[in-house]
């Protein structure tokens, strides 16, 4: 069977992310748009994914937790968990990582951790928009000890993608999956960068306001509609 996916939707735990971007108006438009899975991946925090969970509970739609990590090469990875508890010991890493710096919401907005009901719990202080003092290398074994999914984001992008600020995915990292954004022309892309053939493409919305996030026009094919054949699949 096919899904419809959009696994990369930012908050308003973003600093960059809308203010509409709470945990039901997310699933609600998710819904409005006939997503089947989406994920939530906010920048360095995973403070909202189980509220976006319990809002979307007994509906029809998979919400995976996950989180847009930045690498100390400032590199963007997406980072996706089968379930809360993973995605919490994740998040004890990530808290260890985070340099000294505390954000300025009057610069770079606000950062607001919600509940189910969308009553703002608290704001975010370590500022969420800076690289972790953690390598490529280590995110990439880490994430997948912890059994989850990791991809670098929107590959195509001249700023904070791995081929951007590296040049090229070395082959030595454990990737079977890469990010392109919802606008890129895949074949003129691939036509310049043809070492990216190996890796499954996703296309995702980067969605930091409603309105962005992805129609159904992306699908994956899985055997049954549950975070684990997901899994199964992008491990393929």
């Amino acid at each position: 069977m096919k899904l419809a996916y959009d696994f990369h939707i930012h908050t308003a735990l973003s600093p960059c992310g809308d203010s509409d971007m709470t945990p039901n108006n997310i699933i609600n438009m998710a819904k409005l748009k006939n997503l089947d899975a989406i994920a939530i991946t906010d920048h360095n925090s995973t403070a909202n994914c189980e509220a976006c969970i319990e809002v979307a509970s007994g509906e029809n739609i998979i919400v995976i937790p996950g989180v847009e990590l930045q690498t100390k090469e400032e590199i963007h990875m997406l980072c996706l968990f089968k379930d809360l508890k993973s995605t919490s010991d994740f998040q004890q890493i990530i808290d260890s990582r985070f340099n000294s710096n505390i954000n300025n919401s009057d610069i770079f907005g606000k950062q607001l951790v919600f509940d189910k009901n969308d009553q703002i719990i608290r704001e975010e202080k370590n500022m969420l928009i800076s690289a972790l003092n953690i390598t490529l290398k280590e995110v990439c074994g880490m994430v997948i000890n912890y059994g989850g999914i990791i991809l670098p984001a929107h590959v195509d992008r001249a700023s904070y993608s791995i081929i951007s600020n590296l040049g090229f995915i070395p082959k030595e990292l454990p990737l079977k999956n890469i990010e392109i954004s919802h606008h890129c022309n895949i074949s003129k892309f691939l036509a310049n960068h043809t070492q990216l053939e190996r890796y499954r493409i996703l296309r995702n919305s980067d969605a930091h306001d409603l309105q962005n996030i992805m129609e159904r026009e992306n699908f994956i094919e899985v055997k049954d509609a549950n975070i684990d054949c997901i899994f199964e699949k992008l491990n393929s």
